[in-house]
């Protein structure tokens, strides 16, 4: 009879040799002539430089770092907010936390560039369109980092709050000074996770009226495949958001190894 560990390794083998069989299957059974024209035309992929790089890679990192700086600050107040011992400042920074992370971006992006102007017929958000993707990038982000913000308080000794008002440090300024920097430190994976997420959350702003200059990464790709009727343009784009997404989940990785060795 066999014992535990060689069960486990003839499973194991079991499920080689069926990934074995289902790529050799793909790769005798693929029209891969089909495939590489309809995925991967080089006419197609030179047509797309130098814009997807000079406008559309551009633009996606200029929305998303807007963003993220708006929803950063928002998030720190909205966090300082839910742990006031003022009850209003809790109040409204729950409500406010709880509605932006309970709409879809989607919904939001539609409520600044359209509710805005029918509320408000006469006036125009700052900066046009970039404006409108940093206010929504922002309220949605903000709402996600002021909850890891305000773990990230909650998660600093008590003792370095008592520490720094017994040597003469107002509340605020033992907040500010001491607390919220060690905090950051805390919570800094978690918050880059936070910007490879409006990174791909940056891919709404099609919704939006763009000229050419104003295009990011999805809207310049749906156009591209639009005008050649092929997906080429579509793996162009996808490469290049794995360009900004992949290099920050490494800085995650390595950021949680390093706060793993820490403890």
């Amino acid at each position: 009879m066999a014992s535990p560990r060689q069960r486990a390794a003839r499973l194991r083998y079991v499920q080689y040799a069926v990934l074995v069989l289902v790529l050799l299957a793909i790769a005798l059974l693929a029209d891969w002539d089909q495939l590489k024209r309809a995925f991967w035309d080089w006419e197609v992929v030179k047509a797309q430089f130098p814009d997807v790089i000079t406008i559309a890679l551009k633009n996606t990192i200029i929305y998303t770092a807007c963003g993220f700086a708006f929803g950063l600050v928002l998030g720190l107040v909205l966090a300082l907010m839910r742990l006031s011992s003022v009850g209003p400042y809790r109040w409204i920074a729950t409500g406010v936390i709880e509605l932006f992370r309970g709409l879809p971006a989607l919904v939001v992006f539609i409520a600044l560039s359209v509710g805005f102007n029918l509320a408000f017929p006469d006036r125009q958000i700052p900066f046009g369109n970039l404006g409108i993707v940093t206010l929504a990038l922002g309220l949605v982000g903000g709402a996600y980092m002021a909850e890891t913000i305000r773990a990230g308080i909650q998660a600093v000794p008590k003792g370095q709050m008592e520490a720094a008002r017994s040597l003469g440090m107002s509340h605020s300024r033992a907040m500010i000074s001491v607390v919220v920097p060690q905090a950051f430190r805390i919570i800094l994976p978690p918050l880059t996770n936070e910007l490879i997420l409006l990174t791909k959350d940056s891919s709404l702003v099609y919704i939006l009226g763009l000229a050419l200059e104003d295009y990011e990464l999805t809207k310049f790709g749906r156009e591209g495949m639009n005008t050649a009727a092929n997906l080429t343009p579509i793996i162009v784009i996808g490469l290049c958001y794995l360009l900004i997404t992949v290099p920050l989940s490494i800085v995650v990785r390595r950021m949680e190894s390093r706060a793993e060795r820490a403890r």
